[in-house]
């Protein structure tokens, strides 16, 4: 669906590759597709409408590393779209959604829309900074704004699912929250997986088993399940939007930064500089792992390497100092396409 919505909008050599965690096809038989393809330029999304250092940042991090072990994969220019829970399509599919749920009610600003979000565990907020929080808070919030706007005076809660273990996690919980509902009175609900984008037992069973068998438990009568965005084509035309925004900032920022003397990260300057000798013409070294006849650097190459190494640890620990701009960006999720 995203393939056929970048063709009409004139990308006729895009192809579309799924790469996953736990199951196939696994982020590295993807990245092996890619490779056989000739692919040259990637935009990496991650069907997570919200950033958190444990869903997206975490595959990320798997794909970094299968990046920076392969030379050719490397070579790629790429761009990633962290996160999408800002964006007026999406935010129009999902309220789309939640007003047709509500109108299956006699009085469609009666049930009282329930968000479930899937959970997380409080230390990544509290301790490593993780924006996922704050980003659902808004997603629901633009989604309310856009039913009001809609004329939907609806109430609405917004709760956290899945937990696991002993260790506190988001709250309030989901089933926590039903049963506190349950007791005022609340007879009529709306549910949203709203950090879902597609259907799978977090909703399947979690959500329209479990969570609806509580709800009755607790009174309430009139119980409605939101579906995911699936294939919503408003939904698909908007991540294919974004994809073609993403398009001008795979042109090297990184390096319009060094041209300007901006302080950048270590990696960047590794990437960008390519060490040749001259007395042995036809062998590059530096930071790439490139298959030759002998190991290590020409004295006069490790010099230069030496240097630079030098000078872009004294631009990184002016990054570290000043806290830098690419990590802002991308963690609280300031995309180059904001709207709200």
């Amino acid at each position: 669906a995203l393939e056929r919505a970048l063709v009409h909008r004139g990308m006729r050599d895009v192809k579309t590759y799924i790469g996953m965690r736990y199951w196939h096809p696994y982020t590295n038989e993807a990245l092996a597709s890619i490779k056989a393809d000739g692919i040259d330029r990637l935009v990496v999304l991650p069907l997570y409408p919200q950033f958190s250092i444990s869903t997206s940042g975490s595959s990320l991090r798997l794909l970094e590393r299968e990046f920076y072990a392969d030379q050719e994969l490397r070579q790629l220019k790429n761009v990633v779209i962290p996160a999408w829970y800002n964006r007026q399509g999406y935010v129009n599919s999902v309220a789309r959604l939640v007003a047709q749920s509500c109108d299956r009610f006699d009085e469609p600003s009666r049930p009282h829309v329930f968000f479930s979000a899937h959970g997380l565990p409080t230390k990544y907020i509290e301790m490593l900074g993780d924006p996922y929080k704050q980003q659902i808070e808004a997603t629901v919030r633009f989604v309310m704004q856009r039913m009001r706007a809609l004329g939907y005076e609806n109430n609405f809660t917004l709760a956290y699912q899945s937990r696991v273990g002993p260790i506190p996690w988001l709250e309030p919980y989901t089933d926590d929250r039903i049963r506190e509902l349950g007791a005022s009175g609340i007879e009529a609900m709306v549910v949203v997986p709203i950090s879902f984008v597609s259907e799978h037992i977090e909703t399947l069973e979690e959500i329209d088993m479990e969570y609806a068998e509580l709800a009755a438990d607790c009174g309430i009568k009139e119980w409605e399940r939101v579906p995911a965005l699936g294939l919503e084509q408003d939904f698909i035309d908007d991540l294919a939007d974004a994809v073609v925004e993403s398009l001008p900032n795979m042109e090297q920022r990184p390096l319009q930064e060094i041209y300007e003397g901006r302080p950048v990260s270590l990696r960047v300057v590794n990437d960008l500089v390519d060490l040749s000798s001259k007395e042995e013409l036809g062998i590059e070294f530096g930071p790439y792992r490139y298959k030759r006849s002998r190991f290590g650097l020409t004295p006069k190459a490790e010099v230069i390497n030496g240097r630079i190494a030098m000078a872009a640890i004294t631009l990184a620990s002016l990054v570290s100092y000043s806290q830098g701009n690419l990590y802002s960006e991308v963690v609280a999720g300031r995309l180059p396409f904001v709207w709200w």
